[in-house]
């Protein structure tokens, strides 16, 4: 039995996208938590020592082959901070937050040349915009979105995200290129939709349909290179996110766990890039928020193509 039930868990991890997604989107739900199947194998591993079964103790080999496989390079160490192009925070902080100006200062306080936030709403806005504004003197906000940033931003646009059924103004997205040391980089801010699991199964579809809107804006976008940063609802290992990453890098390094606050279990708050790599993201102390903060090193950026 516990030979069986790594050689499931196996499955599970390597053939993760072959699980159904129809009606209850059983595998966006396990794609949700893959990492913590390794928790699993560990598990049955202490029962096969127990049991001192050595078919157990082989079969084990097959989950964590394909754990390492899938996950062993994100707990590799990180590049000095100091060979990144940019530094970004991403933070979604939170439309109850009682402490926005402390928010502000602790994000600050990373030293990151962009900051993404979501869930701005009034007047935590003002607190926001004052408190960075010494640091960051460039800022965008549309909606409930918001990029400051060190350098210059020009073409800031609202990016329609919005999927069928939710009413006008619901603004969750914006574009704008950022003059950076290193050339034009085309920045963009989204908060996806949220998920619910439930009893008829995982309820993602506004989510996913918002992400396809948001994979065709960065498929349309002509600077060369993409910084996307956001609260997207989703892991990247989440094949409702595939229009996303299908395009776009993903962090090389670090697991970053960012929700809950008090217990984190998935990063849904993500960093991804186009003609650049992600090479480390992190979690950055708690704030106000019920997302954790990520800060992410972004190397390998070039000159960007006329917008």
């Amino acid at each position: 039995m516990l030979a069986v039930l790594a050689a499931v868990t196996a499955a599970s991890l390597a053939f993760h996208r072959a699980v159904p997604n129809a009606g209850l989107r059983l595998g966006s739900s396990l794609e949700a938590f893959l990492p913590w199947l390794g928790l699993v194998a560990g598990l049955l591993l202490v029962l096969a020592l127990l049991r001192r079964s050595v078919l157990a103790l082989v079969a084990l080999l097959l989950p964590v082959a394909a754990w390492t496989y899938l996950f062993g390079g994100l707990l590799l160490p990180a590049a000095e901070a100091g060979s990144y192009d940019l530094l970004v925070v991403q933070h979604n902080v939170s439309d109850e937050n009682e402490d926005p100006a402390g928010t502000a200062r602790s994000l600050a306080g990373a030293g990151p040349d962009l900051i993404a936030l979501e869930e701005l709403v009034p007047p935590a806005l003002a607190v926001y915009e004052k408190t960075l504004a010494a640091e960051y003197p460039y800022h965008a906000v549309r909606g409930t979105v918001g990029l400051w940033s060190r350098h210059p931003l020009t073409g800031t646009r609202l990016v329609d995200i919005r999927p069928r059924g939710i009413a006008e103004g619901w603004s969750r997205g914006l574009r704008t290129v950022v003059d950076t040391p290193h050339g034009d980089v085309a920045a963009y801010v989204a908060h996806l939709p949220s998920i619910r699991f439930r009893a008829t199964g995982l309820a993602s579809s506004a989510r996913d349909e918002s992400a396809v809107l948001l994979g065709r804006a960065v498929a349309a976008e002509k600077t060369d290179a993409v910084i996307l940063l956001g609260d997207l609802n989703g892991t990247v290992d989440d094949r409702g996110l595939t229009p996303l990453t299908s395009r776009l890098n993903v962090a090389e390094r670090g697991f970053a766990l960012s929700f809950p606050t008090a217990l984190p279990l998935a990063r849904i708050d993500q960093v991804m890039a186009r003609s650049a790599t992600v090479a480390h993201i992190r979690t950055l102390p708690a704030t106000g928020s019920d997302h954790l903060p990520v800060a992410a090193g972004i190397t390998g950026l070039g000159t960007g193509s006329a917008d």
